[in-house]
């Protein structure tokens, strides 16, 4: 298939330039769950007979070779939050079941099974896909499931999850519903994320190298699992533009701003064991790195690949992350974290977008032409967002004077 890049959005064409032809990966290739006439492919971009530089696939496909160059396969499996509304006549948004209203509704057996047919259905279709679900459960906010699949690598991943988006959106259609995958959709409930959980294996045995049961840290982790981490916050805030890619997605990386209590999300630059208040997590059996800060809304290939890249040149660099942080960093004070030289995520897609684009990996990763799109696309939507006056302003303000 062949189209103009310049008619759509982000994509660094001008008008006068030779189409770009879409060439599908058959390897990829899958018939639609509710539609069995319809195959899906995902597919690699050329310009002019050679693999188009912006492609968000070709972007990744790059990064994973300076892996398996190095001798590694990365690894990784993402787990997907999404919220499930009913339009109101007004075009807002309301909860599926008139009994979700718990301040703390994470897995509420009574609304899950209100909301059964719908997740039936997705779960389903996900298995008949072969991607093997093992949990799923309704999440924090009011609305909100999780769904976790097996790991596969990236570049699998990374389609599985674009379809999944999809796929859920035409699933609720035929229940008459809404499917959210907006960060932050209600001010005081959580977020929805996309934790990347990431590991590498050798290419030739599948053996797992971040795998360490004797780690004297006591994470499980190995040294080139630590290299990673390390590799992974040097560039954090750059890495942020593109996990979080949207004006709302800094609104779900705030400590308090949800009606149970937790916004379960990150918001400093720092990384240790079974513990969901740092940025980077191992997990209890160790073995694997998640990271807490990509929400659902993000470009997986582009996420993954600045992730891989900046964990490669830790490993290359024989970084250190330092000690694992297992207190609650939510609990710490500005003075704290000052002595132990934590930094904080970038507040705005602003700040992360600059940060972005001051990193020298940026341009590396995504090549100079998506670099430069992504910045001016992004630098783009702040200014349009932040031109646009709110109502909480007006509310506040209004008469105030």
């Amino acid at each position: 298939e062949m189209f103009t890049g310049a008619a759509l959005d982000g994509v660094p064409q001008a008008v006068n330039e030779d189409e770009v032809n879409a060439l599908p990966d058959t390897a990829s290739g899958l018939i639609l769950p509710w539609n069995r006439e319809v195959a899906w492919f995902a597919s690699d971009l050329y310009l002019n007979g050679t693999p188009f530089e912006a492609c968000s696939r070709n972007i990744l496909r790059r990064a994973l070779k300076e892996a398996a160059d190095m001798g590694f396969r990365f690894n990784l499996g993402i787990e997907t939050e999404f919220f499930i509304f009913r339009r109101t006549s007004d075009g807002g948004f309301h909860p599926m079941s008139e009994r979700d209203t718990l301040d703390k509704s994470a897995y509420d057996v009574r609304t899950l099974l209100d909301y059964y047919p719908i997740i039936d259905e997705i779960v389903s279709a996900m298995n008949e896909l072969g991607w093997d679900v093992y949990s799923f459960d309704h999440e924090d906010g009011t609305g909100q499931f999780e769904t976790d699949f097996a790991f596969t690598d990236a570049l699998e991943m990374a389609d599985r999850f674009t379809f999944f988006r999809y796929m859920v959106h035409e699933i609720a259609r035929k229940h008459d519903a809404v499917v959210c995958f907006m960060p932050k959709p209600m001010t005081d409930r959580t977020g929805s994320a996309a934790h990347f959980n990431m590991s590498f294996a050798d290419p030739e045995t599948g053996v797992n190298l971040f795998e360490a049961p004797n780690d004297p840290r006591g994470c499980g982790l190995s040294t080139l699992g630590y290299q990673f981490i390390a590799g992974a916050l040097r560039h954090a805030k750059a890495i942020c533009a593109v996990a979080a890619p949207l004006v709302n997605s800094y609104k779900r990386l705030v400590i308090q701003g949800s009606m149970s209590g937790f916004t379960w999300a990150p918001i400093y630059i720092c990384y240790g064991g079974n513990n969901r208040t740092n940025m980077f997590r191992i997990p209890s059996q160790g073995n694997r790195v998640e990271c807490r800060a990509p929400d659902i809304s993000c470009n997986v290939y582009l996420a993954a690949a600045m992730m891989l890249r900046a964990g490669l040149e830790g490993i290359r660099e024989e970084l250190d992350p330092g000690e694992p942080h297992f207190e609650n960093m939510y609990e710490r004070s500005p003075e704290e974290l000052r002595e132990l030289n934590i930094d904080v995520l970038p507040r705005t897609l602003l700040e992360a977008v600059e940060e972005f684009s001051a990193d020298p990996l940026s341009p590396k990763v995504f090549g100079q032409s998506m670099y430069d799109a992504f910045v001016d696309f992004k630098r783009g939507e702040w200014n349009e967002y932040h031109n646009h006056v709110s109502d909480w302003e007006r509310e506040r303000y209004g008469t105030m004077f």
